[in-house]
């Protein structure tokens, strides 16, 4: 496989996808945005949105937004590779898709199963036999215990606990420093401890 990798996206959780990248030897060739604003990050030139019609392939999303992720996967023929900082701990039978960001300080146990273009972040602790569905982010510091489902586009906010055998509906957001001890449905907004559901987003 190529270790040419182009990053799309030029927001701060791109800078810590170069850096993660850079860690494990690949060479970015460029960054990818649309914003004419941005014109460097660190070293890298970004490339704007006319300029890349051409590129589609070896691209690598670090778009922290789960639905304008989702939206920009399609345009792209993702490398199928994951970023996994080699501080992770990760276990062997734990099992990726692709398009994947797991960042520093992370751990994930046992027969857990992530799915595409995911957001493992900062020092977050996934338990066994957890399954991660496309396009998810759990944010820094949150915990995972053993058999919980987190559903397609789902944001886990920082520091939040969520129990044991537990689901988290798709596109629901829980937020920062929540306790989930009951199900979140689809596109729920939960917050406080125990979470409650605050309002649904349309």
């Amino acid at each position: 496989m190529s270790k040419d990798l182009y990053i799309l996206g030029a927001g701060g959780h791109s800078k810590v996808v170069i850096e993660i990248a850079e860690d494990l030897g690949y060479k970015i060739i460029s960054i990818l945005d649309d914003n004419p604003s941005v014109e460097n990050i660190f070293q890298y030139k970004v490339v704007h949105s006319s300029d890349n019609s051409t590129i589609s392939e070896n691209v690598f999303l670090a778009v922290g937004n789960n639905i304008n992720r989702k939206k920009i996967a399609s345009r792209f023929l993702a490398p199928e590779l994951n970023l996994i900082h080699p501080s992770a701990v990760v276990s062997k039978r734990t099992t990726f898709g692709y398009g994947n960001a797991v960042m520093a300080g992370v751990v994930i146990n046992s027969s857990v199963k992530i799915g595409n273009h995911c957001i493992i972040n900062t020092s977050a602790c996934i338990d066994h036999d957890c399954k991660i569905d496309d396009f998810v982010h759990i944010s820094p510091n949150a915990s995972l215990a053993g058999n919980v489902r987190v559903m397609e586009g789902a944001h886990v906010g920082i520091g939040a606990t969520v129990k044991q055998d537990i689901t988290i509906g798709q596109w629901s957001v829980v937020g920062a420093g929540a306790v989930v001890i009951n199900d979140v449905p689809d596109n729920a907004v939960v917050v406080g401890n125990p979470a409650r559901i605050l309002n649904k987003k349309k």
